[in-house]
């Protein structure tokens, strides 16, 4: 069973931690959800590129709502499928950051 909260999850951390985790991870959340919009706004304009672009702008919605339920846990790797979720999405962006650059270097040569 999970249970959500991190707020005195581990008594040898301060509550001030918390607190710090709370904002920095919230901060981080909107961080993500910015980038998504903007690959919104691209697959909206590129037309060639909207498939990937959209494709781009779900995982880092997604990235960014993980950090929201990482609040919550009160750690990236716990519980399982939180790990996976995030995982998951790194995995996404890595393969499409590769193809990208892949293309761009093949259309230098």
């Amino acid at each position: 069973m999970v249970t959500l909260g991190c707020r005195g999850t581990d008594s040898r951390r301060p509550l001030g931690y918390f607190q710090v985790f709370e904002t920095i991870n919230y901060l981080e959340a909107l961080l993500w959800g910015a980038i998504a919009i903007v690959f919104a706004i691209a697959a909206i304009k590129r037309w060639g590129l909207r498939g990937r672009c959209l494709l781009l702008a779900l995982t880092f919605l997604a990235f960014a709502g993980s950090d929201v339920v990482e609040v919550q846990t009160g750690a990236w790797w716990r519980p399982w499928w939180l790990l996976t979720w995030k995982a998951g999405c790194v995995l996404i962006m890595a393969h499409e950051f590769i193809r990208y650059h892949r293309r761009r270097k093949h259309n230098r040569s």
